[in-house]
């Protein structure tokens, strides 16, 4: 979905995007997964208090279900591939993000920290329901605050959880993916843990790839979840990619890239050579990635420390243009 800040990043996706044809439900379907997805979310918001007090499988097998409630009652099918492992060891989950359904299929397969925008906590009932469950928002119109978040995903990865992150910053149609922006992939080389880069793919039955999920454009998320729940036969494909170890990138333009790479080989997608005009006051680094691709990353240097932002330095200069939309 394209954003209302200037400096954030946009996706070119939009109605345009939206595949034809698609098989579609009766109306008394629709109607029958609405009463049921509702039901499901009151029941989760008022069962958060109760799951938070238990610990460790339990509490997870109890959070695993409430996300499997919901895309069962939208009627959407959950097909795993690979294994997100890792149990008492912190990690960056980073993935493609599509739909509001993301968050969802991560954690239907494994509960974790996610990162998400503000807004968020403001949607009906489900903003709640994501508030309680321990997301850490990002603020996206004070930039001052991205190093503070990053610093506070990395103190959740040390603790052994595993935090999802969408580097993309915006939705895209599912047909295409963004670059993946490499602020966040910091806080897993501050902590020391491996980042296990996922694939999305929404589809049908058939094996044909869909859009209809995607929250793409101006749209409102009412208008993405009444076209998701018209939807005859959808599932949702999670791919568990290769997890990148601490130490194998150089630096977090590296992990941003090896991620990236993963994720578009795990879709059928090549990766994309990136060229940059190098300016006044920017670095840039080039990493190889498979296929015998190079990416490159630029981003401005800290007046201060002269590393790239966000920095450690407490006022560093966050003015850079295409600063980060997540969620």
């Amino acid at each position: 979905m394209t954003s209302a800040h200037p400096w954030a990043p946009s996706s070119p996706c939009g109605p345009a995007c939206l595949t034809r044809d698609e098989d579609t439900v009766a109306a008394l379907r629709v109607v029958g997964r609405v009463l049921a997805l509702l039901g499901v979310l009151c029941v989760a918001v008022f069962a958060a208090a109760p799951i938070a007090l238990l610990r460790g499988r339990t509490r997870e097998r109890a959070v695993r279900a409430v996300f499997r409630a919901v895309l069962a009652a939208c009627g959407i099918r959950l097909v795993v591939r690979g294994r997100l492992d890792g149990r008492g060891r912190g990690a960056l989950v980073v993935s493609n993000h599509v739909s509001w359904l993301d968050i969802v299929a991560l954690g239907a397969v494994r509960p974790m920290t996610a990162l998400a925008k503000r807004e968020i906590a403001s949607w009906p009932v489900l903003g709640r329901l994501v508030a309680r469950s321990g997301t850490v928002f990002l603020d996206r119109e004070r930039l001052s605050t991205l190093p503070g978040t990053v610093a506070r995903v990395a103190d959740v990865l040390r603790a052994g959880s595993l935090v999802t992150v969408t580097p993309e910053g915006t939705t895209w149609c599912g047909l295409a993916v963004g670059r993946f922006r490499p602020a966040f992939f910091q806080a897993a080389i501050d902590a020391g843990v491996p980042v296990r880069p996922v694939a999305l793919r929404y589809r049908t039955e058939s094996g044909r790839e869909t859009t209809w999920p995607a929250f793409v454009g101006p749209e409102s998320l009412v208008e993405s979840v009444r076209r998701t729940l018209r939807l005859r036969g959808l599932v949702l494909e999670v791919v568990v990619c290769p997890e990148i170890a601490p130490g194998r990138a150089a630096d977090r333009r590296d992990a941003a890239a090896l991620a990236e790479a993963a994720v578009l080989a795990a879709l059928g997608q090549r990766a994309r050579m990136r060229t940059t005009q190098v300016t006044t006051g920017v670095t840039k680094r080039s990493v190889s990635v498979p296929g015998g691709f190079r990416t490159a990353e630029e981003g401005p240097s800290c007046p201060r420390c002269t590393t790239v932002i966000p920095c450690s330095c407490s006022n560093s200069a966050l003015t850079r243009t295409g600063s980060r939309r997540t969620g």
